[in-house]
């Protein structure tokens, strides 16, 4: 069965995966997301996780634009048009995940075995429809449905890898490496932006030589790790999703809130938040602006080919 795709309109689509949970996927695809769209781009997010957490990080979960990936999973499973929803954010858009994606994820199996390409184009099929209305599209996968992970490689240009450097980080980059072997008869275009590392200590140098030696067992080259990483700082990460607020926007929040000295002379009752918010919302904004770099390097270097 013949499966036209217009990769023309999806090539600034960008899957953030990795085969293991934890390594800050959402967290990425939420503040890359709500940065882009605050320096001007249209930016889509595309929730692919059956938990939904995405709604969390971007404070729409359980309001009435949240279906739990009722949309989405009918998109999927029976080709329904996809209806890109307004956020809080301008320019922000996002098409929500959640617990249907499970029913989705079962049909597509199911579909699969029937016609494995379109199962693997299934997202695509609904995203190239409505893509030329955005500059950027993310997609957060989901941690280990292969049917989903699968489906939203089917539809992005570039995979950009959340990671931390433990073992089983280092599994799941092998894991993420074989996905995108599965869809090269559907997409032969997809290629690798970058790794991402995630929860580090600032200037990890050993650290960071041992990840691109586990990096290039995995993909044959170290190269693809991003120069900007993500610190651990569990404090402003429960701030975040505690008050449904970005980096940038809680880093803003405790600038604009009372200073510690006003706490101590009583003139103040509570700090606004976790000193860390700065670090974090700076860290993140690195890795905004160099895959922004990084897209359009590649851009050019596809166009000179």
């Amino acid at each position: 069965m013949e499966h036209a795709i217009d990769r023309a309109a999806l090539d600034r689509t960008i899957a953030l995966i990795n085969g293991k949970g934890g390594v800050l996927k959402t967290t990425l695809t939420s503040n890359v997301g709500g940065l882009l769209a605050a320096s001007g781009y249209r930016v889509l997010v595309v929730d692919m996780d059956p938990q939904g957490n995405l709604g969390i990080d971007l404070g729409y979960a359980r309001t009435p634009i949240d279906d739990q990936g009722r949309a989405l999973a009918a998109a999927l499973m029976f080709g329904s048009p996809i209806e890109p929803l307004e956020t809080q954010r301008e320019n922000l858009f996002v098409v929500p995940g959640g617990a249907h994606l499970d029913k989705a994820a079962a049909g597509l199996f199911a579909q699969g075995q029937k016609d494995p390409s379109g199962a693997k184009l299934s997202l695509a099929r609904g995203l190239s429809s409505i893509a030329a209305d955005f500059e950027m599209i993310l997609i957060d996968c989901p941690p280990g449905n292969e049917s989903l992970q699968i489906a939203a490689l089917g539809a992005a240009a570039w995979a950009v890898v959340p990671t931390h450097t433990d073992k089983a980080s280092r599994e799941g980059l092998v894991s993420v490496a074989e996905r995108l072997d599965t869809v090269t008869d559907i997409n032969p275009e997809l290629d690798l932006l970058g790794v991402v590392l995630t929860a580090t200590t600032t200037g990890a140098t050993a650290v960071r030589r041992d990840a691109r030696e586990k990096i290039a067992e995995a993909f044959g080259t170290g190269e693809v790790l991003f120069d900007s990483s993500v610190r651990f700082a569990e404090a402003t990460a429960t701030a975040m999703r505690e008050r449904g607020l970005l980096a940038h926007e809680l880093e803003k929040s405790v600038k604009d809130g009372p200073k510690w000295y006003e706490v101590v002379r009583g003139a103040a009752s509570a700090i606004a938040g976790p000193r860390s918010a700065g670090g974090v919302a700076e860290d993140l904004h690195r890795v905004a602006q160099e895959l922004v770099a990084r897209l359009s390097t590649a851009e050019t270097r596809k166009v000179s080919a």
